[in-house]
């Protein structure tokens, strides 16, 4: 029997990133993989999507150069060749995970692993043993009861990328990041798009303006969006398929090409050994303390198989944290408070902390600052002018900065400032008083801090 001081179950960017830090901190560490090295996000998810995200984005610039005084004639798209490059790059980033195992020293173990007692896994017949066991087996999309993926009529967003023609009519149920996502990219790409969303809200884990904003870019590039409405069954009988949508006006019958099912995803929990180690589950999630321990020693778990969020960048942060403890590090429980969210169609939505709805039911006192990137050099210079930079302070106490709300251009690369001041524990004059470069569409941040201190300049 191979023995080693921890195994990881799952080759995600938690389970490969925990690896890696386990191998830096001395522990001789294997990982299992059933698949691809690099998970979902690297192989069907983060990354791959974004390569899709970027096609839509040139293929839009160009059909607008006009805008910028341009001139291109014929413009069109190879929807093979936008897939096949997305592919391309999901490979080369797996490419590059089997580089960190090598340069690292850790052993890869390809196959289905199955938990055993006594601190042990199962591969491919053959037994692997170790001190410490940390689970990291993601999650895939998951299925409603209204709405069973066949892969071919009703899909996943695995299939979503891969699709072998590029479909007239698509209805997305669900407006999560996912669901925008690819609704914005085949609208992009010339399908027609339905978006269903059960609740009042497109993209409803947002700050309600948020939301609103989006609703309206998305509305005038001609998507269709229907909230407050349910698919309540489908029939893929016909060569395409209808689904029936329940709305607050009654039935109505949509037909399309292909729905794109996007209401959340499912943890890989099943046929994993827990059940023979005792292992201890609450609906559909594995059961840990603040350092990602089970109730069985010598067991942990990360990621999308744990209760926090679903994000690659928790599952990355808990394994870190994890493996630091185990090392014997003193390290702090994560701040689930201060996790970013990141959607990336167009505009792209970022977010950190407590939206105005929920700092309110919490009972803070509060100022509000708001900057639209209509009064943004930078947003007019390159044409991206929808959207805004919100921020929700104390108005109190000291000024505590409770949460930050952005969509538009590029958002997803500032807010990072935000998450880094909640950290230090930045006050509102402090952000205000940190000179921002200009023209960037990062100054909108300060002069969202300035409006909520009625200090703007630029409104």
């Amino acid at each position: 029997m191979s023995k080693y001081d921890i195994i990881v179950l799952g080759s995600g960017p938690g389970g490969y990133v925990t690896a890696i830090r386990a191998s830096q901190l001395g522990f001789k560490t294997a990982i299992v993989e059933k698949e691809s090295l690099g998970g979902v996000c690297l192989n069907w998810g983060c990354i791959p999507t974004k390569a899709l995200l970027k096609s839509a984005q040139v293929f839009e610039y160009l059909k607008h150069a006009e805008d910028y005084g341009l001139t291109v004639k014929d413009v069109d798209k190879d929807f093979d060749a936008v897939v096949k490059r997305s592919r391309g790059v999901a490979d080369g980033m797996s490419k590059g995970v089997q580089f960190l195992m090598k340069k690292n020293k850790i052993d890869v173990i390809e196959g289905f692993g199955k938990l055993k007692p006594g601190k042990k896994i199962e591969v491919n017949g053959k037994d692997y043993s170790a001190d410490h066991i940390i689970i990291a087996t993601g999650a895939r999309s998951r299925e409603l009861p209204s709405l069973p993926q066949d892969g071919k009529k009703v899909i996943g967003y695995r299939e979503a990328m891969t699709l072998p023609s590029q479909p007239k009519k698509m209805i997305v149920v669900g407006s999560g990041a996912i669901g925008v996502e690819f609704a914005y990219f085949y609208k992009s790409m010339g399908t027609e798009v339905t978006i269903v969303e059960f609740l009042p809200n497109v993209v409803p884990v947002e700050d309600e303006e948020v939301s609103k904003q989006l609703e309206r870019s998305f509305k005038k590039s001609g998507i269709n969006i229907m909230t407050s409405s349910e698919v309540t069954k489908v029939d893929t009988s016909g060569d395409g398929v209808k689904a029936t949508v329940k709305t607050q006006k009654g039935e109505e019958v949509l037909e399309a090409d292909i729905i794109l099912s996007a209401v959340g995803i499912k943890s890989n929990i099943e046929n994993i050994g827990l059940e023979d180690v005792g292992i201890a589950v609450d609906r559909d999630k594995i059961l840990v303390n603040n350092y990602y321990q089970t109730n069985i020693p010598g067991y942990y778990a990360i990621g999308d198989v744990t209760p926090g969020q679903a994000l690659a960048h928790v599952a990355s942060a808990e394994g870190i944290l994890c493996v630091e403890k185990i090392a014997g590090h003193h390290v702090e429980a994560l701040d689930y408070g201060n996790i970013p969210g990141c959607t990336y169609c167009s505009p792209e939505i970022a977010s950190v902390g407590l939206t105005e709805k929920q700092a309110k039911e919490k009972g803070y006192e509060i100022k509000i600052g708001k900057f639209p990137f209509s009064a943004s050099g930078k947003a007019s210079a390159g044409g991206n002018k929808d959207g805004f930079v919100k921020v929700i302070f104390d108005a109190k106490y000291g000024g505590e900065w409770l949460g930050c709300h952005m969509i538009g251009a590029g958002v997803t690369d500032m807010i990072a400032e935000a998450v880094l001041g909640r950290k230090l524990e930045t006050t509102g004059h402090e952000v205000l008083k940190a000179v921002h470069p200009h023209p960037t569409m990062s100054e909108a941040v300060m002069e969202a801090v300035a409006d909520a201190y009625d200090e703007v300049i630029h409104l």
